[in-house]
Formats: structure tokens, sequence, C-alpha cells
């Protein structure tokens, strides 16, 4: 996953492992390079102010970073198929989560708007972006 600095001098890398890399002018605010994740990390996105950022995982595990609240997850939800991106609300007092089969996850103070029914895609969904 990648995600851009607010003035567009920069972005974070995220790996698979969690491990979080800054350029330009990002800022480095930990990772999870270190950690036992239950399944890989597939998504990261900053925070209005770029003064953080939240990465989500293939069971819909979300981690904050810096200045970035939590808000929730799906760690303990059975999913139909696995979270493949998260982007943030644009005051970064929420986020959504989206699964490779369409479904929409809102957090904080992100509003649901609907998702595509189960079974409607020809192809899964990949990311999602802000």
């Amino acid at each position: 996953g990648i995600t851009a600095t607010p003035d567009g001098k920069g972005y974070w890398l995220v790996a698979a492992d969690g491990g979080v890399f800054a350029f330009g002018d990002a800022n480095f605010y930990g990772s999870l390079a270190n950690m036992r994740l239950n399944q890989p990390i597939v998504g990261i996105t900053a925070t209005p102010d770029g003064k953080g950022y939240w990465l989500v995982a293939a069971d819909g595990g979300v981690f904050a970073f810096g200045d970035a609240n939590f808000y929730g997850s799906l760690a303990n939800v059975r999913l139909d198929k696995p979270v493949v991106g998260i982007t943030a609300t644009p005051d970064g007092k929420g986020y959504w989560l989206v699964a490779a089969d369409g479904g929409v996850f809102a957090f904080g103070d992100a509003n649901f708007y609907g998702s595509r029914p189960p079974g409607l895609l020809n192809k899964p969904v990949v990311g999602f972006g802000g």
C-alpha cells in the first residue's frame, strides 16, 4: 500500500509484514515489522495533517500510529472475503474499509453509503483510494 502526505511532497509505503517506509517529507511514526500478525497488511491511509497513519490487515485489523485514532476494526468479525483497502474521512475522525467482494465498512464519523451486493462483481475489488 501507499499513501501521500497532504502536500504531495512525500509518501509512505507499507509492506505485507507491516513495515512502513517514509519518503520525501513523510515522517515515520511506527510500524508492525517486528510484530506477529494474524494476516498480512494490505493498506495504509494518512491522517489529514500527515502526522499519522492507519494500517489495515486482510482480516480487517486496524492499527493507528502518530496522531491517528483507533475507531474500530473487523479483526473479530468473520468476513466472506479479505479486506483490501482503507481510506480516511476528510477530517480524519473515521475511516472506511473495503473487502474484495465490495463490502464497505464504516468506522468513526465515516458514513455508510452502501456496498456491492454479494455475487455482482466480475472481478474482486483490489483497493480503496481517498
